[in-house]
């Protein structure tokens, strides 16, 4: 329920408007609050595929905590860009951005058991795909009509269905424990299932913020339980400085055609990700529909926060929905307490001993946010699915792209024979879905019944 303490309601829809400091500050740290653990998680998951992720004994496990920094660094900048804006970059709106799930499928496995050697072909191809997506902001309402909610609704969920694998990894012990008697023992488990019970309660069974964030709940919860058990190591808080800027091409640079080709693909649908949240924004806020120049704004901040967070280490970054059902929730349409959550995940990424303790959390623990987080991106896929009509056309469109990009990731030896670069996009899973039904979406007829 909104709160008439912050202002009338013709303010509270203005994005102009800065409510009291000592409401806007609460309510900036609510918006940081909402995104954190899915902001995180995609460089956690990204270092666990590379080597030295939770549970590594790599000697290249403090550039997890780097990765993590950038995290936090990155959506706060990239954020800024959307809420204050800079020319035409930016929608001036309250939009709050973070680390994309989305790009996920295509970073595992060209990073896999890399350490970070894979990471500069990683960075590289982040980085332009970056000027690829800021680009799309010059034609993106041209290019919506290839995306209908068949292709999206079936893209989102496949994100969902690519990445489960890796929840449940992590929930029994994460690779580093595979093969030893503790993967998929009861107290790898037992933790991993506390934040998932507790996640779902607050999801379900309470509002507001506690509803919006019950994946970080959910995560204390099952940190506070893994540290009864013994499970939680502080040894790298202590390692780790006050301060610290961070390193431009700090893994250098590496064209990787593979990884450039997956972010050009990545960036377009990324790009009409972010037209929807600024859509529901708009509307859900100011009860207005967004403007043409507040959506290629939108998408400019997308692809500039994308590309200098590549050059320092940083992963593509998107708008977060759930920081969009926040501000339907408190009916604060500003733009300015978004800034001052912004700032805060700045601060927070300048500290590389925010990012330690991050780092603390177990990988079984964080195993049962991902479950949830995963299994609700595929369940929104669902939701956007159930606004086909579902004729013939549309069926076999469906079938295929997801047969063909399901089974393709389930079985990658049936590509062996191909080029490495071939290999790593198509067994994504991802990419092959969603590239078979753009196609087949423009070129079967619609009268097809």
């Amino acid at each position: 329920m909104t709160d008439t303490t912050l202002g009338t309601p013709d303010q509270l829809k203005d994005p102009n408007y800065t409510p009291p400091l000592a409401k806007a500050v609460p309510l900036g740290i609510q918006h940081v609050l909402a995104m954190f653990a899915s902001n995180v998680t995609p460089a956690i998951i990204v270092a666990g595929a590379a080597g030295f992720g939770f549970g590594s004994n790599s000697p290249e496990f403090p550039n997890l905590i780097y990765m993590i920094q950038m995290s936090m660094l990155f959506a706060g900048i990239a954020t800024l860009f959307q809420s204050i804006g800079m020319g035409p970059v930016g929608a001036r709106l309250p939009i709050v951005q973070g680390t994309s799930f989305a790009f996920l499928p295509v970073m595992i496995p060209a990073v896999a058991g890399q350490g970070t050697a894979g990471l500069a072909g990683l960075m590289t191809g982040i980085v332009i795909g970056g000027l690829f997506h800021f680009l799309l902001g010059t034609v993106i309402g041209k290019i919506r009509f290839a995306l209908p909610p068949l292709v999206t609704g079936l893209i989102v969920l496949m994100i969902g269905l690519s990445l489960v694998k890796v929840g449940i990894q992590y929930a029994a012990g994460g690779v580093p424990l595979m093969g030893k008697p503790e993967f998929g023992s009861l107290a790898m488990w037992v933790p991993a299932l506390v934040v998932i019970v507790v996640t779902l309660g607050f999801k379900f069974f309470t509002k507001g913020l506690t509803s919006v964030a019950a994946v970080l709940i959910g995560l204390i919860a099952g940190y506070l339980v893994a540290l009864a058990m013994g499970q939680v190591n502080f040894g790298n808080i202590g390692r780790a400085s006050m301060f610290a800027l961070p390193t431009p091409f700090k893994w250098g640079i590496e064209f990787n055609s593979a990884i450039i080709i997956g972010m050009f693909f990545m960036a377009f649908i990324s790009a009409i990700e972010t037209v929807g949240d600024v859509s529901g924004i708009a509307k859900g806020g100011a009860g207005r529909e967004a403007t043409d120049k507040e959506i290629a704004g939108a998408t400019y901040a997308d692809g500039l926060g994308s590309a200098i967070a590549g050059v320092f280490g940083g992963l593509p970054n998107t708008s977060f929905s759930q920081n969009v059902g926040l501000i339907s929730i408190t009916g604060v349409m500003s733009r300015h307490v978004v800034t001052i959550g912004a700032i805060f995940l700045i601060l927070c990424g300048l500290i590389p001993k925010f990012g330690a303790i991050v780092s603390t959390v177990p990988i079984n623990v964080l195993g049962g946010g991902v479950i949830v987080m995963f299994g609700m991106v595929a369940a929104a896929g669902i939701n956007m699915l159930s606004e086909v009509t579902w004729n013939r056309r549309n069926m076999v469109i469906f079938a295929i792209s997801l047969s063909l990009g399901l089974g393709l990731q389930l079985v990658p030896t049936a590509l062996q024979h191909l080029p490495k670069t071939a290999q790593i996009l198509l067994t994504s899973g991802l990419l092959p879905a969603a590239g078979i039904s753009i196609v087949l979406n423009l070129l079967l007829p619609e009268e097809l019944d």
